[in-house]
């Protein structure tokens, strides 16, 4: 369900909505409050997995954090997506910062994992608005597909699977296989 509005919503009108039914989280997105799709367990258990991953790496380095809104521009209008995952380091939010709101700046990756009722189309879509919202990198993860797509501002995207290692010089010493981070989440071969 959209929280439909007379008028598109600014951002400070959707920040003091009230909260929604049964946990709902909303994205707004087109000056409406659009529904977050709700994650079931493979894509909970990929979001733990990476996580994990990213936080063991980044001690000291910023922040990782799931479901952390972030207040971004798409088409010239305010957004507030909802990662499933973001990190941001020192140098873009400083260590020191402890508001409890959503992320302020754009952040250095974004990562979305595919949920039911979603494409690769509609999230790639999605990772060229974070991108031109300034975002550094977004990672797409296709737990059918079991891959994971980089995009990047100044590059074709490059799609792993497998054993490929992911590696990026914009996180140096962050390194694993996606089948990997599908082993750790023991997600079937057959995950449909």
């Amino acid at each position: 369900m959209i929280l439909q509005a007379k008028n598109q919503l600014t951002l400070q009108e959707f920040l003091n909505l009230p909260l929604g039914e049964r946990d709902i989280t909303y994205e707004l997105v087109d000056g409406q409050a659009i529904p977050k799709m709700s994650p079931k367990f493979f894509h909970a258990k990929l979001t733990r997995v990476l996580l994990n991953l990213i936080e063991q790496w980044c001690d000291g380095k910023g922040e990782v954090c799931p479901e952390w809104a972030v207040a971004l521009t798409r088409r010239g209008r305010d957004w507030m997506p909802i990662p499933d995952i973001l990190y941001i380091s020192n140098e873009r939010l400083p260590a020191n910062w402890d508001e409890d709101e959503a992320c302020p700046v754009p952040p250095d990756l974004v990562i979305e994992i595919i949920s039911l009722g979603q494409t690769f189309g509609q999230m790639a879509a999605k990772a060229k608005d974070y991108l031109d919202a300034k975002v550094l990198r977004v990672w797409v993860v296709d737990s059918k597909a079991r891959s994971i797509t980089v995009f990047y501002l100044d590059a074709a995207p490059q799609t792993y699977m497998g054993e490929e290692l992911l590696t990026d010089s914009l996180f140096e010493g962050l390194e694993f296989s996606v089948e990997q981070v599908f082993q750790k989440a023991k997600i079937p071969l057959d995950a449909k």
